[in-house]
């Protein structure tokens, strides 16, 4: 039997690159919660699958369900594809993860987009998480060979308008988390988690709006991502060996205008809330934390509801199963505003501000951005500044490098004609 440990690099750090590194905090003893409620935290597997895997967004405050002209709509909402102002494009983003700690894991993001003629947009887009180097030993302490942890997802997407103001889009995941490299744990043999999940997702654009004396852009947008099956590290087989993956319900919304022939903003919200659900308030023997179980060897619940349902079930009870009622349901909605400002369509500036309640991971950051574009290349930065407590990605800079084909075709165009 293997026992995981890491020498130079823990597993501690292991488990904050998952857990703190998402802003999910590790759940207090039941008889915290029971008294004050003060941290009840979702957590689920994969939560990589929320990151924000690009630049732009992330310099806006993580919104982004809404934003026009994203070559990173899939992640977003790929309804947002059917409105792609140009045939193909190609995003690729980089995100150092944990910087400060550990020289060795990132988010990296491909992505892009083909608009067919008459047939709505596809896309396609591959996120990977590295987690470094692990080394295994065994219970002497032998090393017994080393591992590099990882998780990954394929996503195909499609985005098509119904209407000229109106599209509706989805997306299939695959998604596969390799933590573990197959090890013995605790006399149960480990494998890679496995899911697919699908994204379902509409946008609503309104064009020429009057603001006073200017027009703009008005757009609306709405995302349910990752609904799929659960996910297990083990073969147990126990019902709580399998945890659900982040089912997520993003609402969003924009508005841009073009204040002269040089000069456009645009202003952005997000409110983000998972659909999975909620730990409930479990009954404790004494202070010490210890449950007390009922018949069936259950832990006895006092307030809440069984976390251990179907997919389903889980989703629609999510609005409705936490232990502290509608005033905790709605601590569970994270927000995001953010600001963006193009000069000339050349050089863009961002700003945005991330807030998440305490009792919830207490996720509270600012971001600040910038973006350069070049005839067929665009470059975006975006750089995060934590108030309530330590980010991952603080004293980090991320970048996401931008493809536009079409002004390259023009360009060859344009040399040939010359020639």
């Amino acid at each position: 039997m293997m026992d995981i440990r890491a020498t130079g690099k823990n597993i501690f750090l292991f488990a904050i690159a998952f857990i703190v590194g998402t802003g999910i905090k590790a759940q207090t003893t039941s008889s915290q919660r029971a008294e004050q409620l003060q941290l009840n935290t979702i957590t689920t597997a994969v939560p990589f699958l929320l990151i924000t895997p690009d630049s732009r967004a992330g310099g806006m405050g993580d919104a982004g369900c809404a934003s026009l002209n994203d070559v990173n709509a899939i992640h977003w909402n790929a309804s947002k594809l059917a409105f792609a102002e140009k045939k193909m494009g190609i995003g690729i983003s980089y995100t150092p993860w944990l910087r400060a700690l550990v020289p060795d894991i990132n988010l990296a993001y491909l992505t892009g987009f083909y608009k067919m003629k008459k047939r709505g947009t596809i896309g396609a887009s591959l996120r990977y998480f590295s987690l470094g180097d692990i080394t295994f030993t065994d219970v002497n302490g032998q090393t017994t060979g080393q591992f590099r942890p990882n998780e990954f997802a394929i996503d195909i997407a499609y985005g098509t308008k119904l209407a000229d103001n109106f599209s509706v889009g989805g997306a299939v995941r695959y998604i596969n988390s390799n933590l573990t490299g197959n090890a013995l744990v605790e006399s149960s043999q480990t494998h890679a988690g496995r899911a697919v999940g699908v994204d379902l997702s509409a946008l609503y654009k309104k064009e020429k709006v009057k603001l006073g004396d200017k027009k703009g852009v008005v757009a609306i947008g709405i995302n349910i991502s990752n609904i799929g099956n659960k996910m297990s590290y083990s073969d147990r087989g126990e019902k709580n060996s399998t945890d659900f993956i982040p089912i997520n319900l993003r609402l969003g919304g924009s508005l841009n205008m073009n204040l002269d022939d040089y000069n456009s903003i645009s202003i952005l919200a997000d409110v983000n809330k998972l659909l999975v659900p909620t730990p409930p308030i479990y009954k404790t023997v004494d202070s010490s934390g210890a449950l007390v179980y009922d018949a069936n060897n259950e832990p006895v619940i006092l307030a809440g509801k069984d976390p251990n349902r179907g997919v389903a079930e889980g989703m629609f009870g999510s609005f409705n199963d936490a232990p502290g009622g509608g005033k905790e349901e709605l601590r569970e909605i994270n927000y995001s505003i953010g600001l963006e400002y193009w000069y000339n369509h050349l050089f863009a500036i961002r700003a945005g501000y991330f807030y998440e309640h305490p009792t919830k991971g207490n996720r509270q950051f600012f971001t600040i951005g910038a973006g350069v574009k070049y005839n067929v290349f665009g470059l975006d930065f975006a750089y995060l500044i934590p108030t309530q407590q330590r980010n991952p990605l603080e004293n980090t800079l991320r970048f996401t490098l931008t493809f536009d084909f079409d002004a390259f075709k023009a360009q060859n165009d344009e040399g040939a004609k010359a020639e």
